[in-house]
């Protein structure tokens, strides 16, 4: 089995290589596409054509296109992915300062979206064309129809303006509150990690309705996907042998049928979150998130190009992360998974 992770690691790592370059190579081009120059914009509204000029010069934008990749590309060998222009920061250090904030919204999204998603597509599955059937298609079709920053706008003016119950949408902490000590730059971990289950309220409060509208977004792939699943496992032969055996109810449906359902919803799983990362851009502008979706756009508007090559790449980075991890999920589901990548 170790033998197995380790061939499945190296494959994906450079199966990834042309991919991740093709990236670097496709964001360049296009950033330097970007309607605007960002000289004259650093340069500020007073300055002249000489000033304009030096600008440009500092940020290495007067030499040729190709001679800027090339500088660019060593640049990111050496672990040095640029200077920010609009914070005067390294990208790396904004992108790891933010980073945290974007997955702690996205992975909690995630798992309150399967926590409610797979337990309905099971149930949809087992009772069809019932009210619990019938249920699971409406939330699929909310799920897709709904914009995320429409349901974010919506739940803000419900839950904050109207009936007050969640915090004013204005960060990942209330000013009134101290941040925890910074472990893995979850809040709400690290605030559990510290004992301080005060913070951890106000985080979770503050959490709470950014996390349910990404949740609202990724429920309807997921529920879809399970449900299809699960049909498809339940009329399986192996099903029915296992049923004619005498097999508990229980153990047939989740012993047998939900682990090898399992598999699809695995693969969705890797395509929501992907889309999750997506839709952090809006729900992050919508609640105040200091997230990387936010620095993103301060970055697009800006024309900050390392910047936005920058968030690009490490959207990238998380995303071939993020398919190793659910290859070896794979293997650890059904091992013949990691035969086959051997």
């Amino acid at each position: 089995m170790r033998t197995s992770w380790m061939v499945t690691v190296g494959q994906r790592l450079l199966e990834a290589l042309p991919t991740l370059f093709g990236i670097i190579l496709v964001t360049f081009v296009l950033t330097r596409s970007l309607p605007g120059d960002p000289a004259v914009y650093f340069a500020g509204p007073a300055a002249d054509a000489q000033s304009i000029a030096e600008t440009r010069a500092s940020m290495g934008l007067d030499q040729p296109l190709p001679v800027q990749f090339g500088r660019y590309v060593q640049n990111l060998a050496q672990g040095d992915w640029g200077v920010s222009h609009n914070t005067g920061r390294p990208v790396i250090e904004e992108l790891g300062r933010r980073l945290p904030a974007s997955l702690e919204l996205t992975l909690l999204g995630l798992l309150l979206s399967m926590a409610a998603a797979i337990p309905l597509g099971v149930l949809a599955a087992t009772r069809p064309n019932s009210l619990v059937d019938h249920a699971c298609r409406v939330v699929v079709t909310a799920g897709v129809s709904m914009p995320v920053f429409f349901t974010g706008l919506l739940l803000v003016y419900v839950f904050y303006y109207q009936l007050g119950w969640a915090p004013s949408p204005l960060g990942r902490l209330s000013f009134m509150y101290i941040e925890p000590p910074k472990v893995t730059g979850l809040y709400l971990v690290d605030s559990l990690l510290a004992g301080d289950f005060e913070v951890f309220r106000a985080a979770l409060g503050q959490i709470a309705l950014p996390a349910i509208t990404l949740a609202l977004f990724a429920m309807a792939p997921i529920a879809r996907m399970t449900r299809a699943a699960m049909l498809g496992v339940l009329g399986s032969d192996y099903i029915r042998t296992a049923k004619a055996s005498g097999l508990a109810p229980h153990t047939v449906l989740f012993t047998y049928a939900l682990r090898n359902a399992l598999l699809p919803v695995l693969t969705t799983l890797g395509m929501v979150f992907s889309f999750l990362l997506g839709a952090n851009v809006l729900v992050e502008k919508v609640f105040s998130w200091p997230g990387i979706g936010s620095f993103a756009i301060e970055a697009l508007v800006a024309s900050d190009y390392a910047a936005v090559q920058g968030f690009v790449l490490s959207m990238a980075l998380l995303f071939v992360s993020l398919n190793l991890i659910i290859d070896l999920l794979y293997t650890l589901i059904d091992p013949r998974a990691g035969g086959e990548a051997t």
